[in-house]
């Protein structure tokens, strides 16, 4: 029987429109409680360096304004590592991060970090905190993720968002076995498969198909798709078509 997909709704781009205006509007708790009322699974949220989005005062009234999980997605800094111990949201996803970049764009090199990110699993995981490694659907990460001793990776799916966009089928083929495959490795070696980054309505089905996938996290398409038809119905028929692939 192939398990349920969860949904996790990234939440971080409600708090980018509130800062580009300052003030309070829109609030990133409105839409967590959202995402609770309409059948999401977790809330996601990428607490940055720079605070361009969710701020640390956010983290807290989140965790208070919804039962949900919260995956706080981190860097692999002390800072970082201090606010978690702090907060002790259900996951911390370590992820890469650029000062100057957009948004995150590609895995972690979990393979050639191993020594700067084994104390920090350790230290969260001594804290009852759920780690999981943002990664590239690839075997040397997910080696690397094994020695770690993590429960969790997820799978970078941007290749697979731009080559869908970008109509290259042979690409596209290429992407979606290359994460198939490595969702039925990890999970034969106990590691939980995620993915995320660049889901959209029109190319989130076959990643939802792969059985082996516990968990989809999605957020700047569907804070974008809110601006046209609320937030409410974007995680409505984005669980729609979830549960259809599966």
């Amino acid at each position: 029987m192939t398990r349920p997909l969860r949904l996790g709704v990234n939440i971080d781009h409600v708090a980018t429109i509130r800062n580009a205006r300052g003030g309070d509007h829109p609030d990133p708790v409105r839409a967590a409680e959202i995402v609770a009322r309409v059948g999401g699974d977790g809330i996601t949220a990428h607490l940055r360096e720079d605070r361009r989005h969710i701020r640390d005062a956010d983290l807290r009234r989140i965790q208070e304004a919804t039962d949900l999980p919260l995956n706080l997605e981190m860097a692999a800094t002390e800072e970082m590592l201090e606010i978690a111990l702090a907060h002790k949201p259900h996951a911390a996803c370590i992820v890469p991060e650029k000062r100057e970049e957009r948004t995150t764009e590609g895995g972690l090199d979990a393979a050639g970090q191993h020594n700067t990110l084994a104390p920090i699993v350790w230290k969260l995981k001594d804290n009852g905190i759920r780690v999981s490694l943002f990664i590239e659907a690839d075997e040397r990460q997910l080696d690397a993720a094994l020695k770690l001793g993590v429960p969790v990776v997820e799978f970078h799916t941007g290749e697979y968002a731009h080559a869908h966009l970008d109509g290259d089928s042979d690409k596209l083929a290429r992407e979606l076995k290359r994460i198939s495959d490595m969702a039925a490795l990890a999970a034969k070696n106990g590691i939980e498969p995620h993915a995320g980054h660049g889901l959209t309505y029109e190319n989130v089905q076959p990643i939802a198909a792969i059985p082996q996938i516990a968990e989809l996290n999605i957020g700047h398409y569907l804070v974008g798709e809110a601006v046209f038809v609320g937030l409410e119905s974007a995680v409505r028929h984005m669980r729609e078509l979830m549960d259809e692939a599966r």
